[in-house]
């Protein structure tokens, strides 16, 4: 179907506006907007058409998409625009019967913003970038070590002392309440969910460096002092920022009620901001915390969460608390193959009437290496080519049951990139591999390698007109036009 200056779109979705900005972004032509049927491209919202968040995609001598919902009908506009190709002739939609709904409801990425900063504008590029592949959870990991990063009325020493920095010393930053506000409506409006993650009780160096009385001294390991020492970088000084990467060092005072008052405070003031239903409360690589404080602080810390009227997720480790909060999620990113405790740890979240996100390090960690040549990234978990972070089966992985797998989600840990272009590199393709996983049917005819490498070459003139600097990985056939 030919897309030309006549061609005209008919709906009053925000998704009709959304489809006309990006077909004029890539193309240079800007579609019209049509007062009455029949049009070239047609927009409809009709509950019975599918299951939620799915649609129905017709492209012949018109275009016609039907979105169960909003959302089902922005993501008919996302698999309309991976069909707009230019040939000799012009611009043109490729021919398409599409019926599309997703396995998982939950389909997230996440991005580290404490260890690097990044501003608004680079999250509202995130949020367009992904949700195009049709993610739809948005997880901000917002405190680490490295820095604290959004603004607390009730404390505000944590913005004003500790988030200067960002790790090796480059600058930091921090959202304001109203630029925070603004990344979760910008996210609203591409059908995405923000989770803020306040990471505790471990990773609390930064707010030691502003609020000494609640956390602990460093408390050193050998992984730690080994890789300060591998990579150059200063050991952790109580009251001082922090600007190397080891983990396992810090810990709030779990015995101290003023504690509890802190995270009290920053969880209503981040819920009074936040109108999706989840606050992440961390819990991972709490090394330096004795497993009895641990599990006390596991058990308050996801009741305070409850009490603010949301539910609580927390990485798995928080599953060896026998107390957790029921309904907590648990967000496993152990191994393929379970390690350890790991399996047990989150099989308790299912068991206190809660469910799991599975983010796999050594498949769906993002910040991990392509190539053990790649200039970006670590290797501590796998070195994750394309092809790898495709062929894995979310509910293979942990002897639960499938119901319990909400869903899958991407995370970017951002020790190694210091700029947003650095971020775009290690999380395109990859991120398209993780959105297929969570969307597709397990065994879809087209859910196979082979294909999946050849759609995603198809979308190199997407990206490119989009301004995405992704990953060109030699596995991948990528389309000039």
């Amino acid at each position: 179907m030919p897309v030309t200056a006549t061609t005209r779109v008919l709906g009053s979705s925000p998704a009709a506006a959304q489809l006309i900005d990006a077909v004029e972004r890539r193309t240079g032509i800007r579609l019209s907007v049509a007062d009455e049927a029949p049009a070239e491209i047609e927009l409809f919202v009709d509950p019975n058409s599918s299951a939620p968040e799915g649609y129905t995609l017709e492209i012949g001598d018109r275009a016609v998409i039907v979105g169960a919902d909003e959302a089902g009908l922005f993501y008919g506009v996302q698999t309309l625009l991976q069909l707009l190709r230019q040939d000799d002739s012009g611009w043109a939609l490729l021919g398409a019967d599409v019926a599309d709904s997703p396995r998982f409801a939950r389909r997230g990425v996440m991005l580290d913003v404490a260890r690097h900063f990044f501003g608004v504008d680079d999250v509202k590029k995130f949020i367009d970038s992904t949700s195009a592949l049709k993610l739809n959870h948005l997880h901000l990991h917002l405190s680490d070590d490295q820095g604290w990063r959004v603004h607390i009325d009730s404390w505000p020493k944590l913005t004003e002392l500790s988030a200067g920095t960002s790790a090796n010393g480059d600058p930091g930053g921090f959202y304001t309440k109203d630029d925070y506000r603004e990344i979760v409506a910008y996210a609203a409006s591409r059908h995405m969910i923000v989770i803020p993650e306040i990471d505790l009780p471990g990773h609390t160096h930064a707010i030691g460096v502003a609020y000494p009385e609640l956390v602990e001294k460093p408390v050193m390991n050998d992984n730690l002092i080994a890789d300060s020492e591998r990579l150059g970088q200063a050991l952790p000084v109580a009251g001082e920022s922090y600007l190397g990467w080891g983990v396992g060092h810090s810990s709030v005072r779990i015995h101290e009620e003023r504690t509890y008052d802190f995270v009290r405070d920053v969880v209503r003031e981040l819920a009074e901001m936040t109108p999706g239903p989840y606050i992440h409360v961390g819990g991972d690589e709490s090394l330096g915390t004795p497993q009895a404080d641990f599990d006390l602080f596991a058990e308050r810390a996801t009741a305070i969460v409850v009490g603010a009227g949301k539910t609580p997720v927390a990485w798995h480790e928080m599953g060896s608390a026998a107390n957790i909060a029921e309904g907590t999620v648990g967000q496993y990113w152990g191994k393929t193959t379970p390690e350890g405790t790991h399996a047990e740890e989150a099989a308790h979240f299912v068991e206190r009437g809660g469910a799991l996100i599975m983010s796999a390090a050594d498949v769906t960690y993002l910040d991990m290496k392509y190539t053990e040549d790649f200039p970006l990234g670590l290797t501590w978990a796998a070195i994750i080519d394309v092809r790898s972070a495709y062929e894995w089966e979310p509910t293979a992985v942990l002897d639960v049951p499938d119901a319990a797998i909400l869903g899958v989600e991407a995370p970017l840990w951002s020790e190694t990139t210091r700029t947003f272009g650095d971020v775009e590199q290690l999380v395109f393709p990859r991120a398209a591999a993780q959105a297929e996983v969570a969307w597709s049917p397990q065994h879809g005819p087209e859910r196979v390698w082979e294909s999946f490498r050849v759609r995603v070459g198809a979308l190199a003139p997407l990206w490119k007109a989009e301004g995405v600097d992704f990953h060109p990985a030699d596995e991948i056939p990528w389309s000039e036009r």
